[in-house]
């Protein structure tokens, strides 16, 4: 998580959400990495964690990630959840809850609903009281601008 946090931060200092994720192998290497780029690309899909899913996927040579982690920093929306399910990951991690668009248990719960076709492991509350305090700053300085 502190690396999916290093990632956020550089999130901020370009004016994006800090959110910052990581996909990472069962011995710990890195395999993806991102963080969100919507305004740096005006791309409304450059979320962490899609990026981190690209990322991983050409490094893996597959999109089929299904013995990978995900540790990402905020939970994942709805068209995150969907990559992640797509993508077969095996463990998401995510530490602050998304109460406004969050959709592994706190508006929606797609990635474990019943009727999906591939089951994830989820941890929540990661570093959660580091992972709110940056977003809740950087919402602060961007009202005070």
């Amino acid at each position: 998580m502190q690396q999916a946090l290093l990632l956020a931060k550089q999130s901020s200092d370009n004016g994006d959400v800090p959110v910052g994720a990581i996909i990472a192998s069962e011995s710990g290497e890195i395999l993806g990495r991102g963080r969100n780029l919507r305004e740096e690309r005006n791309d409304p899909t450059a979320h962490a964690e899609i990026v981190a899913l690209r990322e991983a996927g050409e490094i893996v040579g597959s999109w089929r990630l299904g013995d990978l982690t995900m540790v990402v920093t905020f939970e994942p929306c709805v068209m995150c959840a969907g990559a992640i399910l797509q993508s077969r990951i095996k463990r998401l991690v995510f530490g602050a809850w998304n109460e406004k668009a969050g959709a592994v248990g706190s508006v929606w719960d797609v990635i474990r609903d019943n009727r999906s076709l591939h089951e994830v492991e989820v941890i929540s509350r990661c570093f959660e009281i580091e992972c709110v305090t940056l977003l809740n700053n950087f919402f602060k300085n961007q009202r005070n601008k």
